[in-house]
């Protein structure tokens, strides 16, 4: 008798697929490279999460961590997302069908988000720029922001505001340190 997989018991055990959360639908993420950068030069808007279209290389260098989102950025092109200048190295072990380190590569958006992102990037200091790529499920994803350029000004008092909020936590866990040991 044909019992479908969905109705058949779940196997525990190594093989066993995780079903933790983290803080969101889905699976867990595992994050192989953030833009810490992006977060600093500009205002993050909005974010979404994109699938990304890869090549069997790009995929085991990914495992191996070794990428860079510095110099990234998404343009839309005839109705289609893209990564530019993501820098995922070949592959050691690959041969001659190795990837280019920074081709552009395809990202996966329902059509609405992309329309969306289209308009809105348009729009005077707007850009669309990575944020992370990661792991979810097995499959890789980038989380990609619409983002509005930060002045100098307000670089410094992010910073200013950064270093106040550590500067509190700081003297916060002192005085319980101090308060324990009384």
């Amino acid at each position: 008798m044909y019992v479908p997989k969905e109705s058949q018991p779940k196997q525990g055990g190594a093989g066993a697929k995780s079903t933790a959360k983290d803080g969101e639908k889905g699976g867990k993420r595992r994050i192989v490279a953030q833009n810490k950068k992006a977060r600093h030069d500009y205002a993050i808007i909005d974010t979404y999460e994109a699938g990304l279209v890869l090549t069997g290389t790009e995929v085991k260098s990914l495992r191996q961590g070794r990428t860079s989102l510095a110099d990234g950025f998404v343009q839309i092109d005839g109705g289609e997302a893209w990564l530019y200048n993501a820098h995922i190295p070949e592959y050691s072990q690959g041969s001659w069908t190795n990837h280019s380190a920074r081709r552009k590569r395809k990202l996966l958006l329902h059509r609405e988000e992309i329309d969306k992102l289209s308009v809105k990037s348009e729009e005077t200091g707007h850009t669309i720029v990575p944020l992370a790529l990661y792991f979810k499920d097995g499959r890789a994803k980038a989380e990609i922001a619409l983002a509005r350029g930060k002045k100098e000004y307000d670089k410094r008092q992010t910073l200013r505001e950064k270093q106040d909020r550590r500067e509190t936590d700081r003297a916060v866990a002192a005085a319980k340190r101090r308060q324990r040991h009384a």
